[in-house]
Formats: structure tokens, sequence, C-alpha cells
């Protein structure tokens, strides 16, 4: 597969301050990586590099092959759609209009500017002034001018800020949509337990540096958290299930008829085996999975330990 965006090596200093210090990924046609990063993390600055807003201070950065801060720069940015996390129109413009500007700006013809605010949901609002939008609204039309000009690239910061339950599921199979289509996507968001299912593959940042890029999956494993299982049994029969899991799980926490276990990635599955073999001694499991969260705290005090060493 072809990669839409390659950071090699990036560094970015402001004077006494480094926003950025030697982050790489790539990002192929189809594949929707998010970018996850407390703020300050370095995670707009990324973004600003991305479109070519800013250069960096060493290393690179290719969009399809071509420097967004280069000679050709303005070619590069016409292939990426962008909606930043503070979306900003003219109060006094209808939704058509701001559509129309935005598809000059791309040399875009505004004739499919109403396709595309249908296809956000604000096909009755386009005569509307834009003064006269929800929040919500105003982020669909910001969403509708990203994908002007069928962008090979999305940048997006915050994409489903003041969006319903109803509208993110529409947003996200959207998103679905474009990538099938092989549209590359960075989705930066604080909503992680939102993401971790929507994204192949996560770029994690803490103080502008790199703590991880890999699978969700992959990065359980290197991080080493455990799998918590909680199982319900028959009344008093707790000590039998721990003497027969015992050496693939610890036990976090015991009553009469329920088991917290914690146990490594790599043992879940003969965890499990042996739960089942209980037969009808068990009357309920549940596993949960660190999530994103996690993970990212993980990285992060393991980061820390490296600083302090």
């Amino acid at each position: 597969m072809t990669s839409v965006v390659n950071v090699k090596s990036v560094s970015k200093q402001y004077k006494d301050f480094s926003a950025l210090s030697d982050i790489s990924f790539q990002l192929k046609r189809g594949e929707i990586v998010a970018l996850v990063g407390h703020n300050g993390a370095g995670k707009t600055t990324l973004m600003k590099l991305m479109l070519g807003l800013i250069q960096p201070s060493q290393g690179e950065v290719c969009i399809n092959g071509q420097n967004p801060s280069g000679a050709r720069g303005a070619d590069v940015r016409r292939e990426i759609g962008f909606l930043p996390e503070n979306i900003a129109f003219s109060g006094a413009m209808t939704g058509l209009e701001v559509m129309a500007f935005y598809s000059r700006i791309k040399g875009e013809p505004a004739k499919k500017s109403a396709s595309l605010l249908e296809r956000v949901g604000l096909a009755d609002a386009g005569a509307r002034r834009v003064s006269t939008y929800s929040k919500g609204m105003r982020q669909r039309l910001g969403l509708a001018q990203a994908l002007i000009g069928h962008p090979q690239l999305l940048l997006l910061d915050e994409p489903t800020t003041g969006l319903d339950p109803a509208l993110r599921r529409e947003f996200y199979t959207m998103l679905e949509e474009l990538r099938s289509q092989g549209v590359a996507v960075i989705l930066s968001s604080h909503a992680l337990d939102e993401i971790e299912s929507k994204a192949d593959r996560f770029v994690l940042i803490s103080k502008g540096r790199l703590l991880a890029c890999d699978h969700l999956a992959d990065l359980l494993v290197k991080t080493g958290l455990p799998v918590q299982i909680s199982v319900q049994v028959a009344t008093c029969t707790t000590q039998q299930v721990i003497t027969a899991v015992e050496g693939c799980a610890d036990v976090d926490h015991r009553t009469e008829d329920r088991l917290r276990l914690n146990c490594p990635q790599r043992d879940k599955v003969t965890l499990l085996r042996k739960i089942v073999d209980l037969g009808d001694l068990v009357r309920d499991v549940e596993i949960n999975q660190p999530g994103l969260e996690a993970i990212y705290r993980s990285l992060q005090a393991h980061q820390g330990r490296e600083e302090l060493s």
C-alpha cells in the first residue's frame, strides 16, 4: 500500500521549547490512525506540519511524496481535508455560502456543495445563516468543508465535539465509507474509549515525544497490562475456582460467590478454557480488556521513569 503520510525523525523547536522530538510514523491509503495525547503533547504542532503551515526544525514531512511547506505546498494542501478543533465560520453567511467560499479556495466547483451538506445531514439548513446553527450543526458544516474536493488525506481534530450519539454513529459510518474509498484519516480525540474501536493504529505522544505507534493488540502486549476477568460462581465455591486457575491468574478481589482475576494477555485463552471446564459451577464471566486510556497512562509512566533514570 502507498504511504500518504510519511513523518521521518521530525522535531520542532521554538527557542527554548521543544514541541516535538524525533517523531516518525507512516499512514497508508485507506487507513485510520488515531493521534492520542494530552493537551500540550504536540498533536496540534504535528497537524500544522502536515498542513505545511510550519516547517520542522529537523526531519521531514511528506504528503504523497511532497513537502507540504515546499514549492508545491498549495497543490499538496488541495489533497488534504482539515477539520480544526475550534471551527469558526462567519455567522452572516449561509451554509451554502460557506461551502462555496471554501470550494473556491480549493479550486472546486461550488455546485457540489449541496450534496456535501446532504451527506452530513445539513440538506435543509444550507440556506440558513450560520449564526442560527447549533454547535453540532457547525461541526457538521466543518466536516462538509473538509470533504470538498475528494481529499486523499483527512486531518480531523476532535471531530465529534458537539455531536449527539446518533450523529456520532453516522460520522463513524461515513469514516468507514471514506476508508473503503482509499482515503487516509488522522483522527485526534480526547474521547479515547470512543476511538479505540474505530482506528487501525494509534500514534501516542507525550511531551512532544513518541510513546508508541501500533495496533491496539500490540500496545496491550507492549505495556504488559493484565486482562481482568470477573467470574460469578455458585456460593462458597470460589476456592475451587482459585485452585483450578492457579498459575494463570492472580486474585484481585474475592467474595463468597464472585472473583475478580488478573491475568497476562498471553494466558487469557488458557484461563478462559479452565473456567469453562468448571461447568455449572460458573454462573457468569465478564472480560475487561485494558482500554486506550490505561495504555496511554502506562506508557507515560514508563516515559517518566526513563527521564528520572
